[in-house]
């Protein structure tokens, strides 16, 4: 068994090592043509500080409540398969009610559903003060949905603003994610770093972060409020406006089928969409095991979390390397899911924190190279009037293969290995499919090589 001192070593180790590997790329990254050209407009660097801003903020307060949930709960004194289930209604929640968020989203306005998300986001962490159990459940519940208008309708807001109402180059959309994926990682990292102390030195223990990501929350709610211009995708379908509440579920309801329709009927974005769902179904199984995998070794979780956004910002830089170099995001995307399939197949095998540390560590370097990808590909793929909608039916079967994976892995004797080996399965399916995205975006040209290859256009 691994002692408590050296998985604490380790760690701090790593995230000096890691800091210098991620500066060292990022500097690669941003002498990319690409980067540059996009860093000599005034207007686009204004408009993509304005985006910054506010979803950095919304970003921070997430990640500031990753490290501790699972510390959190117990803390509380609730056993392992409670805390499984506690997941699972997070999960359900934002595979049942989180995908209409979607169609509200186009039809009323993202601007108003990113405040909405402050809203719910907040009630979330006000709910960890609790200690009762249903309380608790309420809480997730708010989380679930609140965290798919988090991973939707600021992306289809920017999207439309970039593309629609102020007519960038398209090509400059992966700048724009990249440059989130890597300064969202920076700011996860320090997220970390501030959950671990505010969690030992505050006074409330693992509550602490959950308190104090309530003011990025406020801050990035009232600059939404105050700078956003409105927008929405679904506006022109809908004709009349509705004028009771049963005609404005039946517009949701129907528009909800419209984001479906669009799925079935395309097999480029059905891939897309399935190739999403089994990638992050094992990217959030990961977020509830990494917990009690490395806890028999005492580290400091704030610093391993850190760790972990460091090896994303990696990934995110390495992204920006590869499409300047013309490779497609396609191709990127299928290196992150093989990749990662690597990782989650070693970790069956590990044996102690220290190996399945380094495993993970090599899964987040794949998220990174997988997030700007897909990001890329669903800003070129999905039709603007229900982005927001297909993005969160992309998220409706990772949900419940998730919670499937929650509630088997409540049996208390249920098995890390096990749950990793059905893991590796599924990024083998998404591995196959992925080669076959690759294949119908080549010989469709459902994306053109100069909004891939991001060379051509500079």
């Amino acid at each position: 068994m691994l002692q408590g001192p050296s998985m604490k070593v380790l760690a701090y180790v790593s995230i000096f090592i890691l800091g210098a590997i991620s500066l060292f790329f990022h500097g690669i990254a941003s002498r990319t043509k690409p980067q540059v050209a996009s860093g000599n407009d005034p207007s686009f660097l204004r408009f993509q500080k304005s985006y910054f801003k506010v979803y950095f903020l919304a970003l921070f307060s997430d990640w500031l409540q990753g490290p501790y949930l699972y510390k959190l709960y117990s803390h509380y004194g609730f056993e392992h398969s409670q805390i499984a289930f506690l997941y699972v209604v997070g999960f359900a929640a934002s595979g049942l009610l989180g995908t209409i968020t979607g169609s509200i989203a186009d039809h009323f306005g993202r601007k108003k559903t990113c405040v909405a998300y402050t809203v719910l986001s907040s009630v979330c962490c006000l709910t960890k003060m609790s200690s009762n159990f249903y309380i608790l459940v309420f809480g997730r519940v708010m989380g679930g949905i609140s965290t798919s208008m988090l991973f939707s309708c600021f992306e289809a807001w920017y999207v439309h603003e970039h593309v629609e109402a102020r007519g960038f180059p398209s090509e400059w959309v992966p700048v724009t994610l990249s440059k989130s994926t890597f300064w969202g990682g920076v700011l996860a990292m320090v997220a970390g770093i501030v959950a671990n102390g505010t969690a030992e030195w505050a006074g409330l223990g693992p509550l602490s972060p959950f308190l104090l990501a309530l003011a990025p929350l406020a801050i990035s709610g009232a600059m939404v409020i105050l700078t956003w211009p409105e927008n929405v995708g679904q506006s022109k379908m809908l004709g009349s406006e509705t004028s009771s509440v049963i005609e404005v579920f039946g517009s949701l309801t129907k528009f909800c089928m419209e984001g479906l329709r669009c799925i079935w009927s395309r097999e480029v974005i059905f891939l897309l969409g399935l190739i999403q769902s089994l990638f992050e179904s094992v990217m959030y199984t990961f977020v509830f095991l990494w917990t009690p995998v490395l806890e028999p070794g005492h580290p400091p979780l704030g610093v391993v979390f850190s760790c972990f956004m460091l090896c994303m910002m990696i990934g995110s830089s390495l992204y920006s390397i590869l499409i300047a170099r013309g490779y497609s995001s396609q191709q990127i995307l299928a290196v992150a899911v093989g990749l990662a399939m690597g990782c989650i197949t070693w970790c069956v095998i590990a044996s102690g924190p220290r190996s399945s540390f380094a495993a993970f560590l090599l899964l987040e370097i794949a998220v990174g190279l997988y997030y700007p990808s897909t990001g890329h590909l669903r800003s070129h793929l999905l039709p603007e009037e229900v982005r927001a909608n297909v993005t969160n039916w992309f998220r409706v079967p990772m949900n419940f293969l998730t919670c499937g994976g929650l509630l088997w892995l409540c049996g208390d004797n249920a098995s890390p290995q096990i749950a990793f080996g059905a893991s590796s399965f599924l990024l083998l399916f998404s591995f196959v499919l992925s080669a076959r995205l690759i294949q119908k975006c080549n010989h469709k040209s459902s994306i053109q090589d100069t909004a891939l290859s991001s060379t051509s256009a500079v």
